[in-house]
């Protein structure tokens, strides 16, 4: 189970549900972190796609991962398109999950990120939808 944090607006750039990935979306507001993994390779994919890109495998599975990694990089940024100027300036980053799987995603928290450091997958809960990003890993939730 991943944690969830509230935000007390609306989305500003709503994600694409289509029928394939409305089951991440869901277990998103469940507290899982799901994605899907070639039957034959079980590699872990993300985000979830109907064909494995390792093998190009037509039958994955969808599986729940930990939520736990690794920050590989990350960034500030100043200038961005409209529908983010009012969050102006925000935080994105790469993290590795635990699982061998990287994803680009903000970053949130107060303390500033540092390349190496543990860091969690959180749902974000906005007014109208919901959306995932990572955060510091803090010593007390460090397993």
């Amino acid at each position: 189970m991943i944690h969830t944090i509230n935000v007390d607006r609306p989305h500003p750039y709503p994600p694409r549900v289509t029928e394939f990935t409305r089951r991440f979306w869901d277990g998103l507001r469940e507290g899982r972190l799901l994605t899907t993994a070639g039957r034959r390779s079980g590699q872990a994919a993300f985000p979830p796609k109907p064909i494995s890109p390792q093998d190009w495998e037509e039958e994955v599975d969808w599986i729940e991962l930990s939520g736990q990694g690794t920050l590989y990089s990350h960034t500030t940024i100043h200038a961005a398109p409209a529908v983010f100027v009012d969050e102006l300036p925000y935080r994105v980053c790469i993290v590795d999950l635990d699982e061998n799987v990287r994803l680009a995603t903000r970053y949130v928290g107060a303390r500033n990120p540092r390349v190496g450091e543990r860091v969690e997958i959180v749902a974000v809960r906005y007014t109208d939808h919901i959306s995932y990003a990572a955060r510091a890993l803090e010593p007390a939730n460090n397993h």
